[in-house]
């Protein structure tokens, strides 16, 4: 089976990559970038991290090389022959939907879109699609992640559903089947929470490291919200915020003002090096105080 993943460079294509490359059941991973330079560094980001993980004996070279061996690279027009794509771009439907109709031109007759989108209607991305639209919502790390919550849109044959729930077993994940709602279950859920957490830093409530302490050590919480948000990425959160808010007028989703106003200003968590957190060189973070947010 031979696997297309569009968007080679961001950080849950490139994982989803390494997922797909890593099984057995499937051939070839087709990593595909907007340009043939970006495909070659999203490559590259692979390699990288199995370069680490090779030095800290958690893989062997041999196992790094067989891998990579599965990965091809190059534009849309290499996804042909795809039995499978898994779109991975920016969360923006207009945009997830024009990959869709180009792929649609290029593709052959029985190959399966996916998208990997954390909030949007799998039924508004693939209006005037041709081929099935299906959601297979991997989480970040992807390659460490076991849940794929899988999201049928209004047109998604049967048939799909059947096979990608096959497919995301056979590759090592735990498919959950999820209603077509705005943020499916775990984003409905998490994303807010977020989003609240923000409300009480913005409100002064507490601090960073407050907030956080509380939730890991009242809730049991394995990361505090704002750290959670810095991984994910602050900007990804109020997209989906957006999103929700946007599909149910609900005002229990409207977007923290803080949070918007540091998207604006570029700290966007991990990615960015700053977020609610700064992130040293070092692996070690500082939360940021008020007077430091943006």
């Amino acid at each position: 089976m031979k696997v297309g993943i569009i968007g080679a460079t961001g950080t849950m294509g490139n994982a989803i990559a390494q997922v797909f490359a890593s099984a057995d059941c499937i051939s070839e991973v087709f990593l595909s970038g907007t340009t043939e330079e970006r495909a070659i560094a999203g490559k590259a980001k692979i390699e990288k991290a199995f370069n680490k993980r090779i030095k800290r004996g958690r893989m062997s070279q041999e196992d790094a090389d067989k891998i990579l061996a599965k990965i091809s690279l190059g534009t849309l027009k290499g996804c042909a022959d795809c039995d499978l794509i898994v779109e991975s771009v920016m969360e923006d439907v207009n945009i997830k939907t024009n990959v869709f109709h180009e792929l649609d031109d290029i593709c052959k007759e029985d190959c399966i879109f996916a998208t990997n989108t954390s909030s949007i209607s799998i039924t508004k991305i693939s209006y005037g699609v041709k081929h099935p639209v299906i959601g297979m919502h991997f989480f970040n790390p992807a390659t460490v992640m076991k849940l794929v919550e899988i999201i049928a849109g209004y047109n998604t044959p049967q048939y799909v559903i059947d096979k990608i729930d096959a497919l995301a077993k056979e590759i090592g994940k735990t498919p959950v089947h999820v209603g077509e709602a705005a943020g499916f279950v775990v984003n409905n859920l998490l994303v807010p929470m977020i989003n609240s957490a923000a409300f009480l830093k913005m409100e002064g409530v507490s601090d960073v490291k407050g907030i956080d302490d509380a939730m890991k050590l009242g809730a049991n919480h394995p990361m505090g919200p704002l750290e959670l948000g810095d991984l994910i990425g602050l900007d990804i959160c109020l997209t989906i915020m957006r999103v929700m808010f946007d599909e149910t007028k609900d005002s229990k989703y409207r977007p923290c003002p803080l949070l918007t106003k540091m998207v604006r200003a570029g700290s966007l968590g991990v990615k960015s090096g700053k977020g609610f957190y700064i992130y040293h060189e070092d692996g070690t973070k500082t939360p940021v105080d008020a007077a430091e947010l943006c």
